[in-house]
């Protein structure tokens, strides 16, 4: 086992990494790009843990059994830190402290890493802030972005990184790994991977939860009822109730198990009112989750409507010729007979309808449901 194993149909990548983990090509800023679901963060994180490896052998780097490989991918490690918000963006504060943590020195490793994984997610204003910190790194710094392309960075700190990009990898490598790491079934993780569109982290969901699986199914199969303007407006009610189902069954345990932590933490007594300065912190947590919540059903609404794309996606194919293998096998004929009755012309108009709605929901205040209604009344 090694810190690379999880990077599934990335040779070049892995290469590349590998080589500057060596010592060759290594710089001070890290540009990690490619679509959801190709692994950029864990790109970055076993870069990092090859980079802090304890071997002795650079060749060895990145074994992923020593105490800094195992302390990096569990993301405990001191040296090296993770960012990922759960709000909208990552705010000035944020980017002040992680420029005073990039001027710490290292204190056991080679390196002081700071991984940020929503690069995307910071403002004009929130990137001028690292732009010094990049720019005129402190010795023994490495900082590592990722965001879904080039385009989401300010050019400013763009030019200043390496770039490394990454594709989504073939179903059949996302099926493998299954199989491997998790120990699903072949067939079931060939459908997942599949239905997944190769996104690694959804496609590990979809092979663990039925729940999930019977969702995605209701979801992409919505179309096919689609009749008239009240049809457009039940299926967009019920898209948004699914998201938020989604949603929610995620967020519940876990906002569980931070409050109980927290408590835990504080010494908080099992039963009785709190003390004013512990209720203060709770409701700090509270406060949190319900931000990262919202930011929660967003980002699982996009989901639902790109499940959603990936019928109009099988119809495209379809209309051309079959040209590539369809997402949604299991519904062929009757994506065969939804092909019939329109052409290539009208299938991308309804496309573009799908990704307009999704870039409103977010990029824009606009309310969910009424982005959601819209678009369903464009594919009647």
């Amino acid at each position: 086992m090694t810190v690379w194993d999880d990077l599934q149909g990335q040779p070049a990548v892995v290469a590349q990494l590998r080589q500057a983990a060596m010592g060759e090509g290594l710089t001070h800023a890290w540009l990690f790009t490619g679509p959801p679901g190709s692994g950029r963060s864990n790109a970055a994180k076993a870069f990092a843990a090859a980079l802090n490896c304890d071997q002795d052998d650079v060749t060895m780097r990145g074994c992923g059994t020593c105490p800094a490989c195992r302390t990096i991918l569990g993301e405990t490690h001191a040296d090296v830190v993770f960012v990922r918000t759960e709000n909208v963006t990552i705010t000035i504060k944020e980017a002040r402290e992680l420029v005073s943590t990039a001027g710490n020195r290292p204190s056991s490793a080679r390196w002081r890493i700071i991984v940020v994984e929503d690069a995307d997610r910071m403002t004009e204003r929130t990137t001028n802030v690292l732009l010094k910190a990049i720019e005129e790194p402190t010795p023994r710094t490495i900082w590592m972005l990722c965001a879904p392309s080039p385009a989401d960075v300010l050019v400013t700190i763009r030019s200043r990184c390496r770039a490394v990009a990454l594709r989504l990898p073939p179903a059949a490598d996302v099926a493998a790994l299954l199989v491997k790491r998790d120990g699903v079934d072949l067939a079931l993780a060939e459908r997942a991977a599949r239905a997944a569109q190769s996104h690694v982290g959804i496609a590990r969901r979809l092979a663990r939860d039925s729940e999930a699986r019977e969702r995605r199914l209701e979801t992409v199969r919505f179309p096919l009822g689609l009749r008239g303007i009240t049809a457009a407006v039940m299926m967009a009610d019920k898209l948004v109730k699914i998201a938020t189902e989604e949603a929610t069954s995620s967020n519940e345990e876990r906002d569980a198990a931070e409050k109980a932590a927290l408590l835990a933490t504080l010494g908080a007594p099992e039963t009785g009112t709190l003390p004013p300065a512990m209720r203060s912190q709770v409701k700090q947590l509270e406060d949190d989750q319900k931000r990262r919540a919202k930011r929660s059903i967003t980002d699982s609404l996009d989901r639902t409507l790109t499940d959603l794309l990936s019928f109009y996606r099988d119809v495209l194919i379809i209309q051309l010729g079959n040209a590539v293998e369809l997402v949604n096998v299991e519904l062929r004929s009757e994506l065969e007979e939804f092909a019939q009755r329109s052409g290539p012309e009208v299938t991308l108009a309804r496309m573009d309808a799908i990704n307009n709605a999704r870039k409103r929901i977010t990029t824009t205040n606009v309310a969910p449901l009424l982005a959601v209604e819209s678009m369903a009344a464009s594919l009647i």
